[in-house]
């Protein structure tokens, strides 16, 4: 009786870490392929350079990343020596803070998931 109660966790377990990392995936890529612009203590960057340095965080703090919100939270939202929040500036749209354009893209991603 408890083989089947093991497997089930592991799945489960399985499960839930693919799913973590497919979202993770999903929103590097979102900022990767943006037009808007990353701005990061000041200066501003393009897709592909804020992806590579969300992706370095990400590495360095990926034991502490259980959710994707904490993935968003500990990488994406603010400069570990400054403190400094990121922000988005997006054509025709006002300027955003990262962590809530990444939650808003989240939340459409795991719509079309369900």
């Amino acid at each position: 009786m408890k083989i089947p109660f093991i497997l089930l966790l592991l799945s489960f377990s399985l499960f839930a870490e693919d799913k973590l990392h497919n979202e993770i995936n999903h929103l590097l890529n979102y900022v990767k392929t943006t037009k808007c612009v990353y701005i990061r203590n000041g200066d501003k960057h393009d897709g592909p350079d804020a992806m590579n340095h969300i992706k370095l965080k990400y590495d360095y703090f990926e034991d502490d990343i259980h959710t994707t919100e904490d993935f968003i939270r500990l990488s994406a939202t603010k400069s570990t020596m400054s403190g400094s929040r990121y922000h988005i500036k997006c054509p025709g749209k006002p300027e955003v803070e990262s962590g809530l354009w990444l939650l808003e893209e989240l939340a459409q991603y795991r719509k079309t998931k369900h």
